[in-house]
């Protein structure tokens, strides 16, 4: 599949996923790693959303599963 192949983050102009072949400790390894832990911290604000916030109908609660699902889809290519 993307063997090897870190998400960087989007193209600001297709709004496509961009990838890269990484060299442990260079730039293109960091900014895998901001988008990573940018990505961690979106699910974590909407993991504490979900179980903090009011309670959601089935049609909201099916709708973010499925938008979280996909996300995570993208991000493991």
């Amino acid at each position: 599949m993307n063997e090897g192949m870190r998400r960087l983050g989007y193209d600001a102009a297709t709004g496509k996923t961009v990838y890269a072949v990484t060299e442990p400790g260079g730039l293109l390894d960091t900014m895998a790693d901001v988008s990573a832990l940018e990505t961690a911290a979106v699910w974590h604000s909407l993991a504490g959303a979900m179980t903090d916030g009011r309670a959601l109908s089935a049609d909201s609660a099916n709708y973010v599963l499925a938008s979280l699902f996909r996300l995570a889809s993208a991000d493991l290519g």
